[in-house]
């Protein structure tokens, strides 16, 4: 598989900006064939994961934050109101469901609560529809 990312030349991660042929020349001088960059939306599908995203998803947070090398290829912006993006400063995905304790920062503290109230909106709409399609 081929994530195309770029972090930097002083991490295990691709260089900075990543330039996808010298990687598939790297891959066929290493491992003598090229790797193939489109395999993962032609096996599984996806070409467009917002278009997806809108048409089939709900209820789902993604938390990002630009400290995750990640974030580049993740959901940045809002795709419908239940489909929400939640993106903080020092954040990075996975970080706001690790265990609370006493040194969590307060930013990630208020990104928790952000996440808690859309949750719970969430609740409170599914309530209110069951109640509705119950009578």
């Amino acid at each position: 598989m081929v994530f195309p990312m770029g972090i930097g030349n002083d991490t295990m991660f691709e260089p900075h900006p990543f330039n996808l042929s010298s990687h598939i020349e790297h891959c066929k001088s290493i491992y003598g064939v090229p790797p193939q960059p489109h395999w993962v939306t032609s096996y599984y599908g996806g070409h467009d994961i917002k278009l997806i995203l809108h048409r089939f998803g709900s209820n789902i947070i993604f938390s990002n934050g630009p400290r995750d090398p990640y974030s580049a290829g993740g959901v940045l912006d809002n795709i419908s109101d239940t489909i929400v993006a939640v993106s903080t400063v020092n954040g990075s995905h996975c970080l706001d469901i690790r265990l609370a304790n006493e040194s969590v920062p307060e930013w990630l503290v208020m990104q928790r609560k952000v996440e808690v109230r859309i949750i719970e909106q969430w609740i409170t709409k599914y309530y209110a529809d069951l109640l509705a399609y119950k009578k």
